[in-house]
């Protein structure tokens, strides 16, 4: 247990310092993960892992075909140009109206299309909008907290609040209901903080129209979107696991789009296909995903995650703390791990379905990590994005962030009080 242990925080180490030490992160992840099970197999299981990880395999296999199937139709809807729907009507000259309108519509499109997407889609909007300098860095900060905020409360909307939702832990509805306002109140308190150190206007924008826009962008984006929106429906009424449902609108999508590009000749070299939208997808962090699983698993199976829940409910006693310390810890370390671990050591048994303590941690892994810049996947995208420096986020983003996590932890208090 010990070696396993070190050999995990080894990788966490090497991991959370992949940018000064310039290794991907994906690649310290599988290979943390197959030392973690290679010393397991050395250190007296004589039946060897296979029948370990088989045991695993089902439930990291439904996270990653989901994750690919939802990375894929959000990378088709922005080949075709389909989140022109949104981008165009984005005109004002009013600093503080285009940070509020520019917030929401990230909070929104994060639950539905997941944070990281939203972020990266949004932080392209504000550089096509603002010029390089102060203000852009704020809007960039505030698409980091808007997206990690609107993902938190949905079961599609961040990888971790998948990971509940798929092992169990959280249902549709239920999970909506108990964190959407805490989530929107996280996200609004440093809106208003934010908000107030914008001053002047911009020049209107003026919309360039194309020669050719990409053909059918529009049934692109309601076909993808509503497949995306369909996924927590038909779990909860047809009982369709989410990956499965992901999967196959994504073939749905993918006949569209291959019909959509017959007869378009002007498109013979450039129209944008499906496949070439698979090229885009950020295959490294899937793998990450996968390694990080892996990893978790073993320190599962060696008895880690039993101690550390043991420590962790004779230290802090309240499951309200425990998930807020967890959360905390999300600023810091990658939350899907942590959120990872958080379900293997706390079985259902222990907290069943919808339990208070689920929809903390879903909330508290969200939104905690917008608290510094490098505790989420959206914060690392502007960072590379928008030039966001850590330094500069957690002087002028951080705080506005803190208040809102800790207001939104005030509101879920709340809401099992009135309940």
């Amino acid at each position: 247990m010990i070696v396993t242990t070190i050999l995990f925080l080894v990788g966490y180490l090497i991991i959370t310092l992949e940018h000064p030490l310039k290794i991907e992160k994906a690649a310290v992840a599988l290979v943390t993960g197959g030392l973690c099970w290679a010393w397991l197999s050395l250190s007296g299981n004589t039946g060897g892992i296979d029948n370990l990880l088989e045991h695993h395999l089902v439930e990291i296999s439904s996270i990653v075909f989901f994750l690919l199937a939802a990375m894929t139709i959000v990378e088709v809807i922005e080949s075709f140009d389909g989140f022109h729907l949104i981008t165009k009507r984005l005109g004002f000259s009013n600093k503080r109206l285009l940070l509020v309108v520019i917030g929401l519509i990230t909070f929104f499109l994060s639950a539905v299309l997941d944070n990281l997407a939203t972020a990266l889609v949004m932080l392209a909007v504000t550089a096509k909008r603002l010029p390089e300098g102060e203000d852009r860095l704020l809007f960039s900060g505030m698409i980091v907290v808007a997206a990690n905020a609107g993902g938190a409360f949905s079961p599609i909307g961040d990888v971790t609040t998948t990971m509940l939702w798929i092992g169990g832990q959280l249902t549709f509805p239920r999970v909506v209901q108990a964190l959407f306002l805490p989530s929107l109140i996280s996200f609004l308190v440093p809106l208003a903080l934010v908000a107030g150190r914008l001053k002047g206007k911009l020049e209107p924008a003026v919309e360039v129209t194309p020669v050719s826009a990409v053909p059918g962008r529009n049934l692109v984006f309601v076909v993808g979107a509503g497949f995306l929106i369909a996924v927590p429906l038909l779990k909860t009424w047809l009982h369709v696991p989410p990956y499965l449902s992901l999967l196959t609108g994504l073939g749905f999508l993918w006949i569209i789009t291959e019909i959509l590009g017959r007869g378009k000749l002007r498109y013979v070299d450039r129209r944008p296909t499906l496949p070439s939208a698979l090229k885009k997808i950020d295959l490294p962090s899937i793998l990450f995903f996968i390694g990080i699983l892996i990893a978790v698993a073993a320190l599962d199976d060696a008895g880690v995650l039993s101690v550390l829940a043991s420590t962790l409910v004779s230290w802090l006693v309240n499951p309200a703390l425990i998930a807020a310390f967890l959360g905390v810890l999300s600023s810091v370390f990658d939350n899907v791990p942590l959120v990872a671990g958080a379900a293997r050591m706390f079985p259902l048994t222990q907290f069943a379905t919808d339990t208070p303590f689920w929809h903390w941690l879903a909330f508290t892994a969200g939104t905690g990590g917008s608290l510094l810049v490098i505790g989420s996947a959206a914060g690392i995208t502007a960072m590379g994005f928008s030039n966001l420096r850590f330094g500069w986020y957690a002087r002028r983003i951080g705080l506005p962030a803190l208040a809102g996590y800790l207001a939104g932890l005030a509101m879920l208090l709340l809401q099992i009080f009135i309940h």
